[in-house]
């Protein structure tokens, strides 16, 4: 029996596109929805200042929050980043294990995403 490399290179990509598109648009309204209160916590923050209705300790204060803010975001947004991924690695190994156990009639096991 003859290896399928194309039609095994068409399943690894059907895999990856699934999970890309199942996760992405999730990250994305995520995304969108953080980066509003971000930009919205700026203007905020940039209107007061110039119209005087906040002071220096209040504009600070406003200042560290959107710091705090904006790292919550990037660190969750790389947490998803990283659980993604090990989606797609879990999806194409178990492609690529599944065709050659097939093709050998062996059970052997994907490895584990680097890491784990």
């Amino acid at each position: 029996m003859a290896f399928d490399v194309d039609g095994l290179l068409q399943n690894i990509l059907s895999a990856g596109k699934t999970v890309l598109n199942q996760d992405l648009p999730a990250m994305g309204g995520f995304s969108q929805q953080q980066l509003q209160a971000i930009a919205r916590q700026a203007a905020l923050i940039a209107e007061g200042t110039l119209d005087g209705s906040i002071d220096k300790d209040t504009r600070d204060y406003f200042l560290q929050s959107l710091e705090e803010m904006t790292r919550s975001f990037v660190n969750t947004l790389a947490g998803l980043a990283v659980v993604t991924a090990e989606k797609l690695w879990n999806a194409m190994v178990g492609v690529l294990w599944g065709a050659i156990n097939k093709a050998t009639g062996l059970n052997l096991f994907p490895p584990p995403p680097t890491g784990s």
